[in-house]
């Protein structure tokens, strides 16, 4: 099997494996995958499943996600799928909608433009060019994602090795790490996460050129750093990702605040130990129970928290009045320039992490005098709060039971509502919206 040199790709030739030598059968495979598939099939192109969904039914596993890659391009897919639209900046693809939500991502393979060596070094370059089966390849971040699996034979088709490295469970950049790194810094935070989830070792060339470029992670939009760490976070693998992150430095890229703390403090390592078992304790409390995820405010209050206590004491202070509302001030300050920035959250979030690290030292010193006050109790912010000191007071006595969070959590508070909305239906499409039962319907006119 051929692969990329440094001097630019080459040609590859795909190791072809047959239905009786993989374990991915068509039951495990979703219904309206197999649907899309079929119908593209059938319209005259070509399509394959791709990425994260063949990686996870060859090891065993139920994908998050079922993605299509395929040689029609987009508008052509639109045309055979009236329910869905088009995205993406950097590269379009489409989205086909079925019901209850549910979503099937479908891509035009890509070409080398991005890949190619010789081309421009940009962090990010623009690459929105299509291409064929073994560039796209290429074009994936690591081998194991980097597999195609074909309906009508059954086949997995493997031009970079994937298959190998998913026997031999290893994690494995496409290509030559240092460049591939230089073209997108957010396969670094990739190669971690899928190494943390599965348990996979990160070869020596890929850990070493993660290593050597963890700050090219500063180089990356806020808003995109952001949306990754928070599928670490949310992944059920965080304990695993923050022992590789802070391994590899990418953590202090990303939290530079805790470089120095973890140098100069054991207790400080051991309560973000404990704060990412409690978010894994979370996930699966979430999955099993059927709900949702703490919010996102909630969860990056928790991850400050070891910061907090070092910088402010705040199990420690004994204050109230004017000394809260500068305590406030303080923290206010602080989580702008720390997290909220360099992660571009929006002014509520930081908001909202601020009232419960600023009211800890108040709920410390009344559970330590007994019940609360009544006035606190009337407080809009006091059940979060009260949510939060819980937690607080297992991270700071550096426990992680898994009974005692559940309890936690089934009276903990639940992710914001997505702002993402539902996509119309195609009856409802270019529809104007009359309000027969308002006076002056549309733009002041009558319906």
């Amino acid at each position: 099997m051929s692969g990329t040199t440094t001097e630019g790709p080459v040609t590859l030739h795909p190791l072809i494996i047959p239905q009786d030598s993989h374990p991915i059968e068509q039951r495990n495979i979703d219904k309206d995958a197999i649907f899309v598939m079929r119908k593209l099939n059938k319209a005259g192109f070509s399509s394959y499943l791709v990425g994260g969904g063949v990686r996870d039914l060859y090891l065993g596993k139920t994908p998050k996600d079922f993605d299509i890659s395929t040689d029609a391009r987009p508008g052509q897919i639109r045309k055979l799928f009236p329910h869905s639209t088009t995205i993406g900046r950097r590269f379009r693809l489409v989205q086909v909608f079925f019901k209850n939500g549910k979503v099937i991502e479908v891509s035009t393979l890509r070409s080398l433009s991005e890949h190619d060596l010789d081309g421009p070094e940009a962090v990010l370059a623009p690459n929105n060019t299509y291409g064929k089966l073994p560039e796209d390849a290429q074009r994936r971040d690591l081998t194991i994602n980097a597999l195609f699996f074909e309906l009508e034979n059954n086949t997995i088709i493997d031009y970079i090795g994937g298959v190998r490295d998913l026997d031999d469970s290893i994690i494995r950049m496409v290509g030559e790490p240092g460049k591939r790194i230089n073209r997108d810094p957010v396969r670094m935070l990739r190669a971690i996460r899928h190494s943390s989830r599965t348990g996979f070792t990160i070869d020596a060339t890929t850990w070493d050129a993660i290593r050597e470029n963890h700050a090219k992670l500063d180089l990356c939009p806020p808003s995109r750093i952001r949306d990754e760490v928070f599928k670490d976070l949310y992944g059920g693998a965080a304990a695993q990702w923050l022992e590789l992150a802070i391994d590899s430095e990418t953590f202090f890229t990303l939290f530079p605040f805790y470089q120095h703390l973890l140098q100069t403090s054991i207790i400080c390592r051991e309560q973000l130990t404990t704060i990412f078992s409690i978010l894994d304790t979370a996930y699966n409390y979430t999955r099993e129970k059927g709900t949702t995820d703490l919010p996102y405010y909630f969860t990056l209050a928790l991850l400050a928290l070891p910061w907090a206590e070092a910088t402010y004491n705040l199990s420690q202070l004994h204050i109230k009045g004017p000394a809260l509302f500068q305590l406030s001030k303080k923290l206010r300050h602080d989580i702008d320039i720390l997290l909220g920035v360099p992660f571009n959250l929006r002014k509520s979030l930081r908001q909202e992490m601020v009232t419960l690290l600023s009211s800890t030292p108040q709920f410390v010193r009344f559970v330590q005098n007994g019940r609360p006050p009544k006035w606190l109790k009337k407080k809009s912010y006091y059940s979060k709060c009260s949510h939060f000191y819980n937690f607080h007071r297992n991270i700071v006595a550096g426990q992680s039971y898994t009974a005692e969070i559940e309890g936690i959590l089934e009276k903990s508070p639940h992710r914001e509502p997505s702002s993402q909305q539902t996509p119309r239906s195609s009856k409802q499409k270019n529809k104007p919206a009359f309000s027969p039962k308002k006076k002056g319907g549309i733009f002041g006119f009558r319906k």
